[in-house]
Protein backbone atom coordinates (compact mmCIF):
# COMPACT_ATOMS: atom_id res chain seq x y z
CA UNK A 1 0.00 0.00 0.00
CA UNK A 2 1.19 3.22 -0.52
CA UNK A 3 1.45 6.76 0.98
CA UNK A 4 -0.63 9.36 -0.08
CA UNK A 5 1.04 12.87 -0.32
CA UNK A 6 -1.82 14.26 2.32
CA UNK A 7 -1.93 16.79 4.88
CA UNK A 8 -4.29 18.95 7.26
CA UNK A 9 -6.77 18.84 9.66
CA UNK A 10 -9.48 15.73 9.57
CA UNK A 11 -12.34 18.28 8.50
CA UNK A 12 -14.57 18.04 5.54
CA UNK A 13 -12.25 18.45 2.98
CA UNK A 14 -10.33 15.65 4.10
CA UNK A 15 -13.49 13.93 4.09
CA UNK A 16 -14.18 14.60 0.42
CA UNK A 17 -10.48 13.13 -0.46
CA UNK A 18 -10.82 10.01 1.31
CA UNK A 19 -14.39 9.37 -0.66
CA UNK A 20 -12.12 10.09 -3.74
CA UNK A 21 -9.15 8.19 -2.77
CA UNK A 22 -11.65 5.44 -2.09
CA UNK A 23 -13.18 5.58 -5.47
CA UNK A 24 -10.06 5.48 -7.47
CA UNK A 25 -8.69 2.33 -5.08
CA UNK A 26 -12.05 0.37 -5.76
CA UNK A 27 -11.88 1.08 -9.27
CA UNK A 28 -8.28 -0.19 -9.56
CA UNK A 29 -9.32 -3.23 -7.57
CA UNK A 30 -12.50 -3.99 -8.91
CA UNK A 31 -11.05 -6.91 -10.96
CA UNK A 32 -9.58 -8.40 -7.72
CA UNK A 33 -12.84 -7.40 -5.95
CA UNK A 34 -15.03 -9.44 -8.97
CA UNK A 35 -12.64 -12.29 -8.57
CA UNK A 36 -12.51 -12.74 -5.08
CA UNK A 37 -16.12 -12.74 -5.14
CA UNK A 38 -16.23 -15.28 -8.01
CA UNK A 39 -14.74 -17.38 -6.21
CA UNK A 40 -16.85 -17.72 -3.01
CA UNK A 41 -19.90 -15.24 -4.00
CA UNK A 42 -21.48 -14.36 -6.56
CA UNK A 43 -19.10 -12.15 -8.46
CA UNK A 44 -20.67 -8.53 -7.90
CA UNK A 45 -18.95 -6.87 -5.21
CA UNK A 46 -16.57 -5.02 -6.97
CA UNK A 47 -18.74 -3.68 -10.19
CA UNK A 48 -21.44 -3.14 -7.23
CA UNK A 49 -18.73 -0.77 -5.06
CA UNK A 50 -17.11 0.80 -8.43
CA UNK A 51 -20.94 2.02 -9.44
CA UNK A 52 -21.24 3.47 -6.26
CA UNK A 53 -18.02 5.40 -5.60
CA UNK A 54 -18.44 6.71 -8.95
CA UNK A 55 -22.15 7.62 -7.91
CA UNK A 56 -20.73 9.31 -4.46
CA UNK A 57 -18.00 11.18 -6.54
CA UNK A 58 -21.09 12.46 -8.59
CA UNK A 59 -23.09 13.43 -5.49
CA UNK A 60 -19.93 15.33 -4.05
CA UNK A 61 -19.47 17.72 -7.94
CA UNK A 62 -22.52 18.77 -7.51
CA UNK A 63 -22.89 19.31 -3.17
CA UNK A 64 -20.16 20.61 -0.77
CA UNK A 65 -21.02 18.88 2.57
CA UNK A 66 -19.57 21.13 5.10
CA UNK A 67 -18.70 18.81 7.97
CA UNK A 68 -16.70 15.54 8.63
CA UNK A 69 -20.41 13.66 8.85
CA UNK A 70 -22.29 15.99 6.16
CA UNK A 71 -19.96 14.29 3.68
CA UNK A 72 -20.43 10.34 5.15
CA UNK A 73 -24.26 11.09 5.57
CA UNK A 74 -24.02 11.70 1.70
CA UNK A 75 -21.94 8.66 1.26
CA UNK A 76 -24.14 6.80 2.68
CA UNK A 77 -27.43 7.48 1.51
CA UNK A 78 -25.84 7.21 -2.28
CA UNK A 79 -24.13 3.61 -1.61
CA UNK A 80 -27.84 2.16 -0.09
CA UNK A 81 -29.55 3.63 -2.98
CA UNK A 82 -26.95 2.56 -5.50
CA UNK A 83 -25.69 -0.36 -4.30
CA UNK A 84 -26.96 -4.44 -5.09
CA UNK A 85 -26.03 -6.97 -2.83
CA UNK A 86 -25.65 -6.95 0.74
CA UNK A 87 -22.68 -4.41 0.23
CA UNK A 88 -24.85 -1.89 -0.31
CA UNK A 89 -27.27 -1.93 2.94
CA UNK A 90 -23.91 -2.77 4.91
CA UNK A 91 -22.17 0.03 4.14
CA UNK A 92 -24.67 2.31 3.60
CA UNK A 93 -25.23 1.87 7.59
CA UNK A 94 -21.46 1.91 8.59
CA UNK A 95 -21.47 5.06 7.11
CA UNK A 96 -24.17 6.16 8.59
CA UNK A 97 -23.04 5.49 11.97
CA UNK A 98 -20.01 7.01 11.35
CA UNK A 99 -21.93 10.31 10.70
CA UNK A 100 -23.75 9.71 13.27
CA UNK A 101 -21.08 8.85 16.00
CA UNK A 102 -19.29 12.65 14.58
CA UNK A 103 -22.00 14.36 15.21
CA UNK A 104 -21.76 18.98 14.09
CA UNK A 105 -17.89 18.38 15.09
CA UNK A 106 -15.96 20.32 11.98
CA UNK A 107 -12.44 18.34 12.52
CA UNK A 108 -12.35 15.19 13.73
CA UNK A 109 -9.77 14.44 16.67
CA UNK A 110 -8.17 10.50 17.34
CA UNK A 111 -10.80 9.69 19.26
CA UNK A 112 -13.11 10.91 16.81
CA UNK A 113 -11.53 8.59 14.81
CA UNK A 114 -11.66 5.72 16.92
CA UNK A 115 -15.55 6.02 17.55
CA UNK A 116 -16.21 6.58 13.95
CA UNK A 117 -14.85 3.05 13.33
CA UNK A 118 -16.42 1.83 16.22
CA UNK A 119 -20.07 3.06 15.18
CA UNK A 120 -19.08 1.50 11.54
CA UNK A 121 -18.34 -1.81 12.61
CA UNK A 122 -20.72 -1.92 15.56
CA UNK A 123 -23.43 -0.76 12.76
CA UNK A 124 -22.43 -3.50 10.22
CA UNK A 125 -22.42 -6.09 12.83
CA UNK A 126 -26.20 -5.14 14.09
CA UNK A 127 -27.09 -4.91 10.19
CA UNK A 128 -25.50 -8.17 9.24
CA UNK A 129 -25.33 -10.35 12.23
CA UNK A 130 -21.77 -11.46 12.03
CA UNK A 131 -19.47 -12.34 14.17
CA UNK A 132 -15.44 -12.29 14.37
CA UNK A 133 -13.96 -15.06 12.63
CA UNK A 134 -17.15 -15.75 10.30
CA UNK A 135 -15.09 -14.91 6.67
CA UNK A 136 -17.23 -11.43 6.58
CA UNK A 137 -16.32 -7.69 6.44
CA UNK A 138 -16.58 -7.57 9.99
CA UNK A 139 -12.86 -9.90 10.51
CA UNK A 140 -11.72 -6.36 9.04
CA UNK A 141 -13.57 -4.09 10.71
CA UNK A 142 -13.37 -5.34 14.33
CA UNK A 143 -9.20 -5.26 14.21
CA UNK A 144 -9.55 -1.98 12.98
CA UNK A 145 -11.66 -0.84 15.50
CA UNK A 146 -9.29 -2.73 18.35
CA UNK A 147 -5.90 -0.89 16.72
CA UNK A 148 -7.72 2.50 16.70
CA UNK A 149 -9.03 2.53 20.13
CA UNK A 150 -5.10 0.92 20.97
CA UNK A 151 -3.55 4.21 19.50
CA UNK A 152 -6.05 6.81 20.42
CA UNK A 153 -5.59 5.85 23.86
CA UNK A 154 -1.97 5.70 23.28
CA UNK A 155 -1.63 9.47 21.97
CA UNK A 156 -1.64 8.92 18.32
CA UNK A 157 -3.15 11.52 16.08
CA UNK A 158 -5.39 11.28 13.78
CA UNK A 159 -3.67 10.54 10.79
CA UNK A 160 -2.07 7.55 12.92
CA UNK A 161 -4.96 6.10 14.28
CA UNK A 162 -6.89 5.88 11.14
CA UNK A 163 -2.97 4.21 9.71
CA UNK A 164 -3.38 1.61 12.50
CA UNK A 165 -7.03 0.50 12.05
CA UNK A 166 -5.83 0.75 8.02
CA UNK A 167 -2.85 -1.59 8.85
CA UNK A 168 -5.37 -3.66 11.19
CA UNK A 169 -7.93 -4.30 8.41
CA UNK A 170 -5.33 -5.18 5.84
CA UNK A 171 -4.20 -8.36 8.15
CA UNK A 172 -7.75 -8.98 9.47
CA UNK A 173 -8.27 -9.41 5.69
CA UNK A 174 -5.45 -11.00 4.38
CA UNK A 175 -6.43 -13.83 8.01
CA UNK A 176 -9.81 -14.50 6.02
CA UNK A 177 -8.28 -16.31 3.79
CA UNK A 178 -7.99 -20.26 5.37
CA UNK A 179 -11.61 -19.38 7.22
CA UNK A 180 -14.67 -21.37 6.29
CA UNK A 181 -17.73 -18.81 5.85
CA UNK A 182 -20.24 -19.15 8.39
CA UNK A 183 -22.42 -16.01 6.94
CA UNK A 184 -23.82 -15.05 3.43
CA UNK A 185 -23.64 -16.51 -0.02
CA UNK A 186 -20.17 -18.16 1.00
CA UNK A 187 -21.51 -19.81 3.65
CA UNK A 188 -23.18 -22.18 1.36
CA UNK A 189 -19.76 -23.76 0.27
CA UNK A 190 -18.65 -24.84 3.31
CA UNK A 191 -15.31 -26.16 3.45
CA UNK A 192 -14.74 -24.89 -0.65
CA UNK A 193 -14.99 -21.63 1.23
CA UNK A 194 -11.58 -21.95 2.81
CA UNK A 195 -8.40 -20.47 0.48
CA UNK A 196 -9.79 -17.39 -0.66
CA UNK A 197 -9.82 -13.98 1.61
CA UNK A 198 -13.28 -12.42 1.79
CA UNK A 199 -14.42 -9.69 -0.36
CA UNK A 200 -15.87 -7.35 2.02
CA UNK A 201 -12.78 -7.98 4.33
CA UNK A 202 -10.39 -6.51 1.18
CA UNK A 203 -12.68 -3.39 -0.15
CA UNK A 204 -13.04 -2.75 3.58
CA UNK A 205 -8.93 -2.62 3.93
CA UNK A 206 -8.87 -0.63 0.91
CA UNK A 207 -11.44 2.03 2.02
CA UNK A 208 -9.73 2.62 5.13
CA UNK A 209 -6.51 2.35 3.22
CA UNK A 210 -8.44 5.26 1.62
CA UNK A 211 -8.78 7.12 4.56
CA UNK A 212 -5.47 6.91 6.55
CA UNK A 213 -3.38 8.60 3.13
CA UNK A 214 -6.12 11.48 2.76
CA UNK A 215 -4.91 12.33 6.25
CA UNK A 216 -0.71 11.65 5.06
CA UNK A 217 -1.04 9.02 7.36
CA UNK A 218 1.45 5.97 6.55
CA UNK A 219 0.06 2.79 5.67
CA UNK A 220 2.13 -0.37 5.53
Amino acid sequence: MSVADATGPLDAAWAVRWMRGTAQVVSENRALLIDLDRAIGDADHGENLDRGFGAVLLKLDGDAPETPAAVLKLVAMTLMSTVGGAAGPLYGTAFLRAATSLGDTGVVDPSGVAGMIAAARDGIVARGKAEVGDKTMVDAWTPASEAAETAAQAGATAPEVLAAAANAAHAGAVATEPLIARKGRASYLGERSAGHQDPGAVSTALILQAAAEAAGGEVA
